[in-house]
């Protein structure tokens, strides 16, 4: 998996936040060994499609595949979660996943 960290153009407005993002987020809690960069890519996809995160999701699904989920199993979580989370957050979700899939396949 590539390093995450907060976009860096932030760090003029939010220096603060950027720096807790890529410390303590990306630094200290997606490093803790209890569960596997895979498991918290989706737990973290699951959560933000629930609860409608769609600016955040793209980049999730995209590091959820890199850290080794396949669009196959991002597709059944998300299906899954439909009947947890609502319809319509699910369907954003899906739509997210393929416009990155699509891109991957050309």
């Amino acid at each position: 998996m590539a390093k995450q960290s907060a976009p860096q153009e932030l760090t003029q407005i939010a220096p603060k936040l950027v720096e807790v993002t890529n410390h303590v987020l990306f630094g200290d809690v997606w490093e803790r060994a209890e569960l596997s960069p895979r498991d918290r890519s989706l737990v973290t996809v699951s959560v933000l499609a629930a609860l409608y995160r769609s600016e955040q999701l793209p980049y999730h699904l995209a590091v959820a595949l890199e850290n080794g989920l396949t669009v196959e199993e991002l597709s059944e979580a998300i299906t899954h979660l439909a009947f947890y989370a609502g319809w319509p957050n699910a369907m954003t979700a899906i739509n997210q996943l393929k416009k990155i899939a699509d891109e991957l396949a050309s």
